[in-house]
């Protein structure tokens, strides 16, 4: 180890040095910072090679990145001339106030003065919108090009989709969002069709060479509308630098690009930045393979763990490995879980935020008692001074959070959720809510409307005519029974009657629920790309079922008082100006609480039953609990439910499955945790043995004498 990389509280503070001048923005970067900042200015000789910033969690990534562009600006570089990459426009722009900052104040500038713009500052596909306008004419594309966003490129691909006739298969075939998927995964990943089916739609395989034949349709149309799509904007600008007299003006043009997350770059944009940089000269990437959990995305981690190697020489490696936010504990834990990672790039974070206080490992009987416990340690900490708003509940999935956001509402504990819908607001959800409500009313007119479109081939005019005649009918059932559908719904619509009509009559509760789920569940799966996730959140729907007497009971509570979780867009809620966080572990990355508890941290949980068909998804699973830990500052709970309540078709009551400790947390990772729950707990000691006041044994052997 390097002094520059070792891990010393003393030797990571900074020299003193003046108030004011050149240094001033600078005096506070600890030497790893420093050095990063410093790359091919201290010793130009040395030159500019590529670099590559491993900046640990709450190590200062944003404010090392933004110095080194003032830096760089400091040192004579042109703001035209230098290309920052983010991965939004937020980033872009916190980037380029920090670092306008920090100019002011290593220039010395009067708090008057403007500070330098950066017109290159912003994500890889606005940047790629900008220089494909400006290239268009000698690419063959049209300078008046229209970007299609996500819901007009769906509807595009439906329209080819149609055209062909594949929608009209008798084979189930992909829906125009699913397709879209995967011709993006396709683009982004740089693979081929086949084996993106086979590693990440397997349902669709079947449905390759007409897929093949969609996506040339799709492509074809939007070329002859002029249409570019978000994955366009990538793919058009790595092609156009396949030109070599293209990539070297613009290789050219920009003295230094910088890229921050590099970790969440696709393989597109990795190939974009080679073409660009081939040497690695003046480019600068910032990022954490620790912290890579968005391949849903087609993110790839190899773009950092192979960054040094992809230039000769192989690029210089800065760690940052100093952490401002949590406590020296918290890392300890957090470190040992990442070191079970098979191939990374090798950190220990540390910190000197000294404490005494373990994180814990807390054993629950089951859900309902991991709600009450994290509410009780959530209101406990409210009362020793730490708002609701410094606190946070994380989750693998949104559904996990179902029952502590019944138990909050319950206390009136005021919670914003970030990571997905409402759960009751879900389309999945509210389709087997509206089968409920259709058989608890009849003439419930929306709902039967949405049920009855569930089925395929029945449109909006069946759905209106059927409506019609229940609302006339005197007897439903009857309607139900005679009524003719159109010829392509014909089996679904007696599946759907029969259902209605046993759910009409009456049955044990929630053994209805189970049905209608049942019922479901082939429908979500032609509908929903991700059926097997959405159907974990009808699964809670079904645990949550269990604590009510009847259906009138259970859909009348969650109609008046329904968990008040909101989108990722949400506001603050109105009803209180102080409240808690829910959040999935992907929305809270980047962020940062004094208090954290994180949910169901079991094997089928995390890692997910559903990322475990390969090792690379199992380190993915990996680095999520280890970017969830990261988050605490202060105080870490990670929470072990034993028992899982589970429905089967088959109406013999409520079984159970016992649930094992996430994979991730061996015996050498535990030791890091204090153990909290009721296998640790010190016993009471048994009372004395008193004489019984009646032998139940001797009178059961007498009656049978």
């Amino acid at each position: 180890m390097t002094p520059i990389d070792a891990p010393n509280a003393l030797a990571d503070r900074p020299d003193p040095v003046p108030p004011t001048g050149p240094d001033a923005a600078f005096a506070d970067l600890n030497p790893q910072q420093r050095a990063a900042v410093e790359h091919g200015l201290v010793a130009p000789e040395d030159g500019h090679g590529p670099l590559l910033v491993i900046a640990g969690a709450g190590s200062g990534k944003t404010k090392t990145l933004a110095a080194r562009v003032a830096r760089l600006l400091q040192s004579g570089a042109d703001p035209q001339r230098l290309l920052l990459l983010t991965f939004s426009r937020r980033a872009a722009g916190e980037m380029e106030r920090r670092a306008g900052r920090m100019l002011h104040r290593a220039l010395g500038l009067r708090s008057t003065q403007a500070p330098p713009r950066f017109p290159w500052a912003g994500t890889f596909h606005s940047v790629g919108a900008r220089l494909l306008r400006e290239y268009a004419p000698r690419i063959g594309l049209e300078t008046q090009f229209t970007i299609l966003d996500r819901a007009d490129a769906e509807d595009l691909m439906g329209l080819q989709r149609q055209a062909l006739g594949l929608a009209e298969t008798t084979d189930r075939f992909p829906l125009k969002s699913t397709c879209l998927n995967i011709y993006s995964r396709t683009v982004n990943s740089e693979a081929r069709l086949d084996q993106v089916l086979q590693d990440h739609f397997p349902w669709c395989f079947a449905a390759h060479d007409a897929l093949k034949q969609l996506f040339g349709a799709y492509v074809e149309a939007k070329q002859q509308q002029h249409l570019l799509d978000y994955d366009d904007l990538l793919l058009y600008w790595a092609e156009m630098m396949s030109d070599e007299e293209i990539a070297q003006a613009l290789g050219e043009r920009f003295d230094h690009v910088l890229v921050d997350e590099y970790q969440d770059t696709n393989r597109l944009q990795a190939t974009i930045l080679h073409r660009l940089k081939p040497t690695g000269d003046r480019l600068t990437v910032v990022g954490d393979d620790a912290q890579a959990i968005y391949s849903f995305r087609a993110a790839e981690v190899r773009n950092i763990l192979d960054f040094p190697q992809r230039f000769q020489p192989p690029a210089r490696v800065i760690t940052l490995a100093r952490n401002y936010r949590s406590t020296q504990p918290i890392l300890e834990a957090s470190n040992a879980v990442i070191a079970q990672s098979r191939e990374r790039h090798d950190k220990q974070l540390w910190s000197d935020k000294v404490s005494n206080e373990q994180p814990q490992l807390v054993t629950v009987e089951d859900e309902a008692r991991q709600a009450q416990w994290v509410a009780d340690r959530i209101l406990q900490r409210r009362e020793e001074g730490l708002k609701l708003t410094r606190q946070a509940v994380l989750f693998r999935t949104a559904s996990h959070s179902a029952p502590l956001e019944l138990e909050l509402t319950r206390r009136n504990i005021p919670f914003v959720k970030f990571g997905g819908l409402k759960f009751l607001e879900s389309s999945h959800v509210k389709d087997v809510m509206s089968v409920l409500r259709w058989a608890d009313n009849p003439r419930h007119r929306l709902a039967g409307f949405r049920v009855s479109q569930l089925l395929p081939g029945f449109g909006p005019a069946s759905a209106r005519r059927l409506l019609d005649e229940m609302q006339d009918a005197p007897e439903v059932r009857t309607v139900l029974q005679s009524f003719q559908p159109p010829g392509a719904a014909k089996a679904d619509w007696t599946r759907l009657s029969a259902l209605m009509i046993q759910l009409m009559d009456g049955s044990d509760w929630p053994a209805e629920l189970e049905a209608v789920v049942q019922w479901y569940a082939p429908h979500l799966e032609r509908l929903q790309e991700d059926a097997a996730i959405r159907l974990a959140d009808l699964e809670q729907i079904v645990r949550i079922a269990q604590g009510y007497g009847s259906r009138e009971r259970f859909l009348t509570e969650l109609t008046l008082d329904p968990p008040e979780a909101s989108s990722d867009e949400s506001g603050v809620p109105l009803k209180d100006e102080d409240y808690l966080i829910l959040s999935t572990i992907h929305s809270a990355k980047g962020q940062e609480w004094e208090a954290v508890y994180l949910l169901n941290c079991v094997d089928g949980c995390l890692p997910s039953d559903l990322s475990t068909g390969a090792q690379a998804q199992i380190e993915e699973e990996r680095r999520l609990l280890y970017v969830a830990m990261t988050r605490a500052k202060q105080h870490l709970a990670v929470m072990v439910p034993q028992r899982f309540y589970v429905t089967q078709q088959a109406r013999h009551g409520d079984r159970h499955l016992y649930a094992s400790v996430s994979r991730f947390l061996p015996g050498k990772v535990a030791r890091h945790f204090e153990k909290v729950g009721p296998a640790n707990e010190v016993q009471a000691p048994l009372p004395a043995l008193v004489k019984p006041a009646m032998d139940v044994a001797a009178k059961l052997r007498k009656s049978w004498s």
